[in-house]
């Protein structure tokens, strides 16, 4: 069985931040030295290359939502109602329940759908672009990648398009409960002040069948089953929070990139038909997600490593996407890259239902950015990250045209 040190670098270290601002050196470090190590101040193991990242994310167990007597086990019984409703989130399950609820969601979720939304998405990027093309300066984060995926997500979803500031609110909230919890378990505290409100809002919106995703879950039927109301509200929530993190990550670090990495940029203007291909590579190079955890589900080796029964591992897909094994030049931007089998949408059962609507946001947020305001660059604004380790973007970043 192999050894881990003990002095191997902690994940903790994202808390530091510059590490945070880049965070892939520590990822090399982890890969190079112990690729599958235990983290003593974290209490998980740690997996950082591709093959073992893969075998994670396809045979290990998303069960991984607390149980109410872990939580009052551990004094948090006040966190049992976001740990049910995470338990009604088909990210927290294995099959069959998981193929059950996935197939329901998938049913109100399809390609067409998201195609019927080109023309909306279109038409709310070039209104953000107007509202901003007099001034010369931006915050992107704040004056369009927040925006733009929160608008698109109450057509999506079906819901007044007024309530895309509270939609957008609770997603930031949510995300935050989700990615810092282990650093900050303080940050469940104000989610759950906000729970009664968000599960309200959606639970009247699928009594009245409002249009959209609502709709469709309500009224979803696969087989002669169906989703039952709270399964609807639990993932109605979580596709809010989905799909508006990856994709306001996506578009603010994927044109930090092109702005960093000039001659891609100029790829891209020159040729706007590649753009699907640089997505791909955007999502590799910085993925909106940078790890997931998932639970072994029984005593098993990893690299060589044996790993208990039920001992938490996060699986990073940051580090995984940089892998040197798998990718050429990994720490290289290359829009055109070929075989580019990243893991930004995760992997097998629990690959994001929303990437097709993620890529189709990505794509035309940024060919119309890059069409529509000349010359775009950075200014000499510091680029400032989310303090969120496991959802990775810019919180703001200053651009000139």
């Amino acid at each position: 069985m192999a050894n881990t040190s003990s002095t191997t670098p902690s994940l903790y270290r994202l808390l530091d931040p510059e590490v945070l601002a880049d965070p892939y050196p520590l990822y090399r470090q982890l890969s190079d030295e112990a690729p599958v190590h235990w983290d003593p101040y974290l209490h998980v193991w740690v997996v950082s290359r591709h093959p073992d990242v893969v075998e994670v994310l396809q045979r290990f167990s998303a069960r991984r939502a607390p149980s109410a007597e872990k939580l009052a086990a551990l004094g948090l019984a006040q966190l049992t109602p976001i740990a049910r409703l995470m338990a009604e989130q088909m990210l927290f399950m294995d099959p069959p329940q998981h193929n059950r609820l996935r197939g329901l969601v998938a049913a109100a979720f399809t390609p067409r759908r998201v195609e019927a939304l080109r023309g909306h998405i279109q038409e709310v990027a070039d209104a953000l672009v107007d509202a901003v093309s007099g001034r010369g300066e931006m915050d992107l984060m704040a004056d369009f990648a927040h925006q733009l995926p929160a608008i698109v997500m109450t057509r999506t979803l079906g819901t007044p398009s007024a309530d895309y500031p509270q939609l957008k609110a609770w997603s930031e909230e949510f995300a935050d409960m989700l990615g810092a919890i282990q650093h900050n378990p303080g940050v469940a505290a104000g989610l759950l002040n906000r729970l009664g409100d968000m599960t309200s809002y959606f639970r009247a919106a699928v009594r009245r069948q409002s249009t959209g995703l609502v709709a469709a879950m309500a009224t979803a039927e696969v087989d002669g089953d169906s989703l039952t109301e709270d399964e609807a509200v639990a993932n109605l929530i979580l596709t809010m929070v989905g799909g508006y993190e990856t994709t306001s990550n996506l578009i603010g670090s994927g044109l930090l990139t092109l702005l960093r990495t000039s001659a891609e940029l100029d790829r891209l203007l020159t040729d706007p038909d590649v753009m699907p291909s640089a997505i791909e590579e955007l999502l590799r190079y910085e993925s909106p997600i940078q790890y997931t955890a998932r639970l072994a589900p029984a005593d098993t080796e990893l690299s060589g490593v044996h790993i208990g029964q039920d001992q938490a591992v996060v699986a990073l897909i940051g580090a995984a996407n940089r892998d040197p094994e798998q990718f050429s030049e990994p720490d290289r931007v290359d829009i055109t890259r070929k075989d580019n089998h990243h893991l930004a949408f995760g992997w097998a059962n629990h690959f994001c239902l929303g990437a097709v609507l993620a890529r189709a946001e990505g794509a035309i947020a940024l060919a119309t950015l890059l069409r529509r305001l000349p010359q775009v660059r950075l200014t000499s604004a510091p680029v400032e990250w989310r303090p969120n380790p496991a959802f990775r973007g810019p919180a703001s970043l200053r651009v000139a045209f």
